[in-house]
């Protein structure tokens, strides 16, 4: 089971690693394939058991409570994308010369298997931006005619995607850095990596390796290596990368667009790419307020969408009807309300810095609303960028001393609360404390540049309990 398509798998011995939103529908598939299938999970929980007794019921053999053991006469690992590469599992099957694949792997496998041509992929990666670009591409694909899906780690399988009976022109594929150590095969049309930032190191073991897997995305690409000329790491994996013969390095950029580049002139999205004659001529694409919300990352965002887009075909009006069509996800740089002059913003997907330090640059004058578990995150960087736009700070969360120091040290001037509690009702204190902050004209934004779970399930109702707070300010 090397490099090469798997065409009859009835009878191999191949063991799933983690049950879940990936593991459940691969045991699935490869049992409906005839493949003798054995699932391995670390936990014995009741979900657990409960997903043990689904696929039982198939024929399918589950061990739950050992996720380390290799079971004998493997042929095949399938893993869930999270499981780490160190677990003695992985170490095994090195030992034993058996391989491993992510659920992203198998797809890119079985493609094509239900008859009829397989869809191409345009691929897109990054620390942060991902769900939102593909979605926006997916929208300009639909604009443009064509059946697509925006699938991958935006929550859509990809098992479905390419053995379902729909059938797709093309698919808008968002990849995780851990997806894609586990594809070593996967080839897409075109792929961008939208920016790198230290994310997940823990998983990767350190911020080169972590690189290193969003850049295999770019390995074989056919058409077009989508950059951020902004962020030189993603141009040095372009670089590095092996691709098909003509594949072209296309770059994105906020400012004025240099040939084979997608840029920003006079409010107008423009192409300088996928043009005749790219010395000389642009395209005009979309206008900024085309984009919802025209904020500087998100129109980074578009960009990256369009030239995937462009890559394939698609025509200039599209760009412009697709964008148009599109809607944000909820807490992501979503509007909330105006109350006394002052925006409320819930960003709460901001759970990272990288991702914080976008949406602060979105604003002039900020009451910040910030904290959580920083999963091992520093602040100096994102502080001292932002210091000028903070009216003040709202600090809540396990981790909150982290930010408050970082703010004594690169913004003292600024005011800031620090709300010593960790319980969900802190959201409607912070919320009160930053409209006594905030003047007309300024903007309360919730970037909390950490994870949520030290107070809220996620970050969805990190920020359901914001608009909730922020509709009481109106009473």
């Amino acid at each position: 089971m090397g490099s090469g398509q798997v065409t009859d798998w009835q009878g191999r011995n191949v063991t799933v690693a983690g049950l879940g939103v990936s593991g459940v529908p691969a045991a699935k598939v490869l049992h409906g394939l005839g493949a003798h299938v054995t699932v391995v999970n670390d936990g014995d929980d009741e979900r657990a058991r409960t997903q043990a007794a689904e696929l039982e019921a198939l024929g399918v053999t589950v061990r739950l409570g050992d996720g380390d053991t290799l079971p004998e006469g493997t042929e095949l690992i399938v893993t869930a994308p999270g499981w780490q590469p160190d677990k003695p599992l992985f170490h095994a099957a090195e030992q034993a010369g058996v391989p491993v694949w992510g659920d992203v792997e198998l797809a890119w496998r079985l493609r094509g298997r239900g008859g009829g041509k397989a869809a191409p992929w345009l691929a897109v990666t990054g620390t942060n931006g991902k769900t939102t670009t593909v979605r926006m591409l997916a929208a300009i694909l639909e604009a443009a005619g064509l059946r697509t899906a925006a699938v991958g780690n935006i929550g859509v399988s990809l098992l479905d995607a390419v053995l379902g009976e729909e059938r797709y022109d093309v698919l808008a594929v968002e990849l995780s850095s851990y997806q894609l150590h586990w594809a070593p095969s996967l080839r897409a049309h075109s792929a961008a990596v939208l920016n790198l930032a230290p994310d997940h190191l823990d998983w990767h073991g350190s911020m080169e390796a972590y690189a290193a897997d969003k850049g295999r995305i770019y390995e074989g690409n056919r058409v077009a290596c989508v950059y951020n000329a902004a962020d030189k790491a993603t141009e040095d994996l372009v670089r590095e990368a092996d691709v098909e013969e003509g594949c072209r390095a296309v770059g994105f950029t906020l400012g004025t667009p240099g040939p084979s580049q997608l840029g920003v002139v006079d409010g107008i999205l423009v192409d300088r790419a996928f043009v005749e004659n790219r010395q000389k001529n642009a395209q005009e694409l979309a206008e900024v307020s085309d984009v919802t919300p025209p904020a500087p990352h998100n129109i980074a965002n578009a960009l990256a969408a369009a030239a995937l887009a462009r890559a394939f075909g698609v025509p200039a009006q599209a760009v412009r009807d697709g964008l148009r069509a599109f809607t944000p996800d909820a807490h992501r740089i979503a509007h909330v309300a105006d109350v006394d002059g002052v925006a409320y913003v819930d960003d709460s997907k901001a759970t990272n810095t990288h991702a914080t330090q976008a949406s602060l640059a979105a604003y002039e004058s900020i009451v910040w609303i910030a904290g959580g578990l920083a999963k091992g995150a520093t602040f100096d960087e994102l502080v001292a960028s932002a210091a000028k736009r903070l009216r003040g700070a709202v600090l809540i969360g396990a981790d909150r001393a982290l930010i408050r120091d970082a703010l004594a040290r690169h913004a003292p001037e600024v005011p800031v609360v620090d709300l010593d509690r960790t319980d969900t009702g802190a959201m409607l204190q912070a919320v009160q404390e930053a409209r006594r902050l905030a003047r007309p004209g300024d903007t309360v934004l919730l970037a909390p540049a950490c994870a949520s779970m030290d107070m809220f399930a996620n970050y969805n109702r990190r920020g359901e309990a914001f608009a909730e707070a922020v509709s009481g300010l109106g009473a």
